[in-house]
Protein backbone atom coordinates (compact mmCIF):
# COMPACT_ATOMS: atom_id res chain seq x y z
CA UNK A 1 0.00 0.00 0.00
CA UNK A 2 1.65 3.05 -0.56
CA UNK A 3 2.09 6.44 1.68
CA UNK A 4 0.72 9.43 0.64
CA UNK A 5 1.29 12.72 1.96
CA UNK A 6 -1.67 14.98 3.27
CA UNK A 7 -1.12 18.60 4.77
CA UNK A 8 2.06 17.53 6.97
CA UNK A 9 1.26 13.51 7.01
CA UNK A 10 2.30 10.83 5.87
CA UNK A 11 -0.18 8.36 6.09
CA UNK A 12 -1.66 4.91 4.19
CA UNK A 13 -3.28 5.80 0.88
CA UNK A 14 -6.65 4.42 2.58
CA UNK A 15 -6.49 6.49 5.61
CA UNK A 16 -5.64 9.76 3.32
CA UNK A 17 -8.80 12.18 3.53
CA UNK A 18 -9.43 15.79 2.28
CA UNK A 19 -12.67 17.96 3.51
CA UNK A 20 -15.54 18.04 1.43
CA UNK A 21 -15.66 21.80 1.65
CA UNK A 22 -12.17 21.80 0.14
CA UNK A 23 -12.27 24.30 -2.86
CA UNK A 24 -10.21 21.88 -5.13
CA UNK A 25 -13.21 19.24 -4.78
CA UNK A 26 -15.96 22.77 -5.03
CA UNK A 27 -14.52 24.86 -7.25
CA UNK A 28 -11.48 23.29 -9.39
CA UNK A 29 -9.77 25.53 -7.16
CA UNK A 30 -6.40 24.18 -7.71
CA UNK A 31 -2.85 23.86 -8.80
CA UNK A 32 -0.59 20.54 -9.49
CA UNK A 33 2.22 19.84 -10.57
CA UNK A 34 3.44 16.04 -11.59
CA UNK A 35 7.83 14.94 -11.34
CA UNK A 36 9.00 12.35 -13.25
CA UNK A 37 11.44 9.80 -10.97
CA UNK A 38 14.00 7.55 -13.05
CA UNK A 39 15.76 5.67 -10.87
CA UNK A 40 14.74 7.15 -8.02
CA UNK A 41 15.55 10.79 -9.02
CA UNK A 42 13.65 13.54 -9.55
CA UNK A 43 13.83 14.99 -12.99
CA UNK A 44 13.01 18.98 -13.58
CA UNK A 45 12.45 19.41 -9.86
CA UNK A 46 13.24 22.80 -9.77
CA UNK A 47 11.68 23.93 -12.81
CA UNK A 48 8.32 22.22 -11.51
CA UNK A 49 7.95 24.06 -8.34
CA UNK A 50 8.83 27.49 -9.93
CA UNK A 51 6.04 26.68 -12.30
CA UNK A 52 3.89 26.07 -8.90
CA UNK A 53 4.94 29.07 -7.55
CA UNK A 54 4.09 30.73 -10.47
CA UNK A 55 0.13 29.34 -11.27
CA UNK A 56 -0.17 30.18 -7.58
CA UNK A 57 0.46 33.75 -8.09
CA UNK A 58 -1.81 33.88 -11.42
CA UNK A 59 -4.44 32.72 -9.17
CA UNK A 60 -3.76 35.17 -6.20
CA UNK A 61 -3.70 32.05 -4.08
CA UNK A 62 -2.30 32.84 -0.70
CA UNK A 63 0.78 30.10 -1.23
CA UNK A 64 4.40 30.75 -0.93
CA UNK A 65 6.33 27.10 -2.24
CA UNK A 66 9.03 26.29 0.29
CA UNK A 67 11.66 24.44 -2.38
CA UNK A 68 13.44 22.69 0.02
CA UNK A 69 10.48 21.52 2.25
CA UNK A 70 8.80 20.39 -1.04
CA UNK A 71 12.23 18.61 -2.15
CA UNK A 72 12.27 17.01 1.40
CA UNK A 73 8.45 15.80 1.16
CA UNK A 74 9.11 14.48 -2.37
CA UNK A 75 12.36 12.67 -1.60
CA UNK A 76 10.55 10.94 1.73
CA UNK A 77 8.15 9.29 -0.85
CA UNK A 78 10.42 8.19 -3.25
CA UNK A 79 11.73 6.55 0.01
CA UNK A 80 8.38 5.30 1.56
CA UNK A 81 7.50 4.13 -1.37
CA UNK A 82 10.80 2.69 -3.07
CA UNK A 83 9.99 3.86 -5.89
CA UNK A 84 12.34 3.67 -9.25
CA UNK A 85 10.59 4.80 -11.82
CA UNK A 86 7.40 7.01 -11.70
CA UNK A 87 5.90 10.05 -10.83
CA UNK A 88 4.61 12.30 -8.03
CA UNK A 89 1.77 14.20 -8.00
CA UNK A 90 1.51 17.57 -6.23
CA UNK A 91 -1.57 19.22 -5.81
CA UNK A 92 -1.88 22.75 -4.16
CA UNK A 93 -5.82 24.12 -3.06
CA UNK A 94 -7.24 26.97 -1.77
CA UNK A 95 -8.47 25.63 1.20
CA UNK A 96 -11.34 24.35 2.98
CA UNK A 97 -13.47 27.73 4.16
CA UNK A 98 -15.87 25.81 5.80
CA UNK A 99 -19.01 26.51 3.22
CA UNK A 100 -19.25 26.75 -0.02
CA UNK A 101 -19.20 30.09 -1.56
CA UNK A 102 -17.78 31.53 -4.54
CA UNK A 103 -16.38 34.55 -3.04
CA UNK A 104 -12.50 33.10 -1.97
CA UNK A 105 -12.44 32.89 1.61
CA UNK A 106 -10.29 34.69 4.23
CA UNK A 107 -6.30 34.71 3.08
CA UNK A 108 -5.32 33.08 6.19
CA UNK A 109 -7.80 29.80 5.30
CA UNK A 110 -5.41 27.15 5.24
CA UNK A 111 -4.28 25.86 1.56
CA UNK A 112 -4.67 22.08 1.29
CA UNK A 113 -1.41 20.46 0.04
CA UNK A 114 -1.46 16.33 -0.84
CA UNK A 115 1.04 14.32 -2.97
CA UNK A 116 1.59 10.89 -4.09
CA UNK A 117 3.37 8.51 -5.53
CA UNK A 118 2.66 6.39 -9.04
CA UNK A 119 4.13 3.59 -10.56
CA UNK A 120 5.03 3.65 -13.74
CA UNK A 121 7.91 2.56 -16.77
CA UNK A 122 9.26 5.96 -18.77
CA UNK A 123 12.59 4.56 -20.13
CA UNK A 124 12.67 2.06 -22.58
CA UNK A 125 8.99 2.02 -22.99
CA UNK A 126 6.95 0.53 -26.05
CA UNK A 127 5.86 4.37 -27.17
CA UNK A 128 9.48 4.23 -28.12
CA UNK A 129 9.35 1.85 -30.35
CA UNK A 130 5.79 1.93 -31.68
CA UNK A 131 4.84 5.99 -31.21
CA UNK A 132 1.16 7.25 -30.89
CA UNK A 133 -1.78 8.21 -32.82
CA UNK A 134 -4.08 11.35 -32.19
CA UNK A 135 -6.85 12.51 -33.37
CA UNK A 136 -7.97 16.72 -33.87
CA UNK A 137 -10.11 18.02 -31.93
CA UNK A 138 -11.07 21.64 -31.14
CA UNK A 139 -9.55 23.11 -28.18
CA UNK A 140 -12.73 24.27 -26.19
CA UNK A 141 -10.77 24.87 -22.42
CA UNK A 142 -10.37 27.74 -20.62
CA UNK A 143 -8.15 30.72 -21.94
CA UNK A 144 -5.62 30.76 -19.57
CA UNK A 145 -4.00 26.91 -20.31
CA UNK A 146 -0.45 28.64 -18.80
CA UNK A 147 -2.07 28.11 -15.47
CA UNK A 148 -1.58 24.48 -14.25
CA UNK A 149 -4.67 24.10 -12.93
CA UNK A 150 -6.93 20.95 -11.99
CA UNK A 151 -9.33 21.80 -14.64
CA UNK A 152 -8.90 18.97 -16.32
CA UNK A 153 -12.27 17.51 -17.70
CA UNK A 154 -11.87 18.83 -20.99
CA UNK A 155 -9.01 17.38 -21.45
CA UNK A 156 -10.39 14.01 -20.22
CA UNK A 157 -12.95 14.61 -22.14
CA UNK A 158 -10.74 15.20 -25.36
CA UNK A 159 -8.48 12.39 -24.51
CA UNK A 160 -12.06 9.85 -24.33
CA UNK A 161 -13.41 10.86 -27.98
CA UNK A 162 -9.11 9.83 -29.06
CA UNK A 163 -9.85 6.01 -27.62
CA UNK A 164 -13.16 6.17 -29.01
CA UNK A 165 -11.54 6.69 -32.20
CA UNK A 166 -9.00 4.19 -32.11
CA UNK A 167 -6.50 6.87 -31.33
CA UNK A 168 -4.19 7.16 -28.04
CA UNK A 169 -4.70 11.26 -27.34
CA UNK A 170 -6.43 14.29 -28.82
CA UNK A 171 -4.04 17.31 -30.48
CA UNK A 172 -6.72 20.22 -29.62
CA UNK A 173 -6.99 22.78 -32.23
CA UNK A 174 -7.66 26.78 -31.88
CA UNK A 175 -8.80 28.50 -34.79
CA UNK A 176 -7.33 26.09 -37.46
CA UNK A 177 -4.18 25.46 -35.71
CA UNK A 178 -2.46 23.32 -32.95
CA UNK A 179 -2.48 24.44 -29.54
CA UNK A 180 -1.56 21.07 -27.86
CA UNK A 181 -2.39 17.61 -26.39
CA UNK A 182 -4.34 17.01 -23.39
CA UNK A 183 -1.11 16.86 -21.54
CA UNK A 184 1.47 17.27 -23.65
CA UNK A 185 2.87 19.88 -26.17
CA UNK A 186 2.90 19.42 -29.85
CA UNK A 187 5.73 19.57 -32.17
CA UNK A 188 5.69 18.50 -36.22
CA UNK A 189 9.03 18.70 -37.95
CA UNK A 190 9.58 19.79 -41.70
CA UNK A 191 12.23 19.61 -43.72
CA UNK A 192 14.86 19.49 -40.60
CA UNK A 193 13.00 22.13 -38.78
CA UNK A 194 10.97 21.36 -35.50
CA UNK A 195 7.90 23.42 -35.26
CA UNK A 196 6.46 23.93 -32.30
CA UNK A 197 3.47 26.84 -30.62
CA UNK A 198 4.89 29.45 -29.34
CA UNK A 199 4.24 30.38 -25.41
CA UNK A 200 1.52 32.29 -24.70
CA UNK A 201 -1.93 32.12 -22.50
CA UNK A 202 -2.71 29.35 -25.50
CA UNK A 203 -0.52 26.56 -23.91
CA UNK A 204 1.24 25.44 -21.02
CA UNK A 205 4.53 26.39 -20.88
CA UNK A 206 5.49 23.11 -20.25
CA UNK A 207 8.99 22.24 -18.25
CA UNK A 208 10.19 19.63 -20.66
CA UNK A 209 9.83 21.78 -23.30
CA UNK A 210 11.85 24.11 -22.46
CA UNK A 211 14.69 21.41 -21.72
CA UNK A 212 13.97 19.45 -25.22
CA UNK A 213 14.20 22.77 -27.16
CA UNK A 214 17.69 23.55 -25.17
CA UNK A 215 18.24 20.12 -26.43
CA UNK A 216 17.47 20.83 -30.22
CA UNK A 217 19.99 23.90 -29.84
CA UNK A 218 22.39 21.29 -28.40
CA UNK A 219 22.16 19.73 -31.54
CA UNK A 220 22.01 22.29 -33.82
CA UNK A 221 18.65 21.89 -34.85
CA UNK A 222 16.52 24.61 -36.44
CA UNK A 223 13.80 25.58 -34.53
CA UNK A 224 10.76 27.70 -35.07
CA UNK A 225 8.21 28.95 -32.33
CA UNK A 226 5.01 29.26 -34.40
CA UNK A 227 1.36 28.34 -34.66
CA UNK A 228 1.36 25.50 -37.02
CA UNK A 229 -2.08 24.13 -38.44
CA UNK A 230 -3.75 20.47 -39.08
CA UNK A 231 -2.75 20.56 -42.41
CA UNK A 232 0.75 21.21 -41.95
CA UNK A 233 0.71 18.61 -39.27
CA UNK A 234 -0.92 16.16 -41.90
CA UNK A 235 2.34 17.04 -44.30
CA UNK A 236 4.97 16.93 -41.50
CA UNK A 237 7.87 14.68 -41.84
CA UNK A 238 7.48 13.64 -38.14
CA UNK A 239 5.82 14.52 -35.36
CA UNK A 240 6.00 14.45 -31.47
CA UNK A 241 4.61 15.07 -28.29
CA UNK A 242 6.89 16.27 -24.96
CA UNK A 243 5.75 15.82 -21.18
CA UNK A 244 6.92 15.38 -18.04
CA UNK A 245 6.09 11.33 -17.83
CA UNK A 246 6.72 11.29 -21.81
CA UNK A 247 9.75 12.89 -22.47
CA UNK A 248 9.60 13.23 -25.91
CA UNK A 249 7.34 10.50 -27.51
CA UNK A 250 7.03 10.17 -31.54
CA UNK A 251 3.60 10.99 -33.22
CA UNK A 252 3.12 8.29 -36.21
CA UNK A 253 -0.23 8.81 -36.96
CA UNK A 254 -2.66 11.95 -36.86
CA UNK A 255 -6.80 12.06 -38.11
CA UNK A 256 -5.86 8.16 -39.26
CA UNK A 257 -3.22 9.47 -41.88
CA UNK A 258 0.36 8.25 -41.57
CA UNK A 259 2.93 10.84 -40.29
CA UNK A 260 5.82 10.74 -42.83
CA UNK A 261 6.95 6.67 -42.91
CA UNK A 262 4.34 5.90 -40.67
CA UNK A 263 7.28 5.39 -38.25
CA UNK A 264 8.87 7.34 -35.25
CA UNK A 265 11.12 9.75 -36.60
CA UNK A 266 14.69 10.15 -35.97
CA UNK A 267 14.55 13.81 -34.56
CA UNK A 268 12.20 12.74 -31.71
CA UNK A 269 14.49 9.79 -30.56
CA UNK A 270 17.45 12.10 -30.75
CA UNK A 271 15.86 14.73 -28.65
CA UNK A 272 14.61 12.46 -26.44
CA UNK A 273 18.22 10.40 -25.53
CA UNK A 274 19.66 13.59 -25.32
CA UNK A 275 17.18 14.84 -22.56
CA UNK A 276 17.43 11.90 -20.71
CA UNK A 277 21.03 12.13 -20.80
CA UNK A 278 21.53 15.48 -19.72
CA UNK A 279 18.69 15.55 -17.02
CA UNK A 280 19.60 12.43 -15.20
CA UNK A 281 23.00 14.27 -14.58
CA UNK A 282 21.04 17.07 -13.32
CA UNK A 283 18.86 14.73 -11.00
CA UNK A 284 18.54 14.85 -7.38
Amino acid sequence: MRTVYVNGDYLPENEATVSIFDRGFLFADGIYEVTTVVDGKLIGFDGHIKRLQRSADELKMNIKVDEPEMLEIHRELVKRNNLDQGMIYLQYTRGNPGDRDFAFPPEDTKPTLVMFTQEKKVVGTAVEENGLKVVTLEDLRWGRRDIKTVQLLYPSLAKMEAKARGADDAWMVQDGFVTEGTSNNAYIVKDGTIITRHLSNDILHGITRKSILACAQLLQMKVEERPFTVDEAYAADEAFATSASGFANPIVEIDGKKVGSGKPGEVSAKLRELYIEENMKAAV
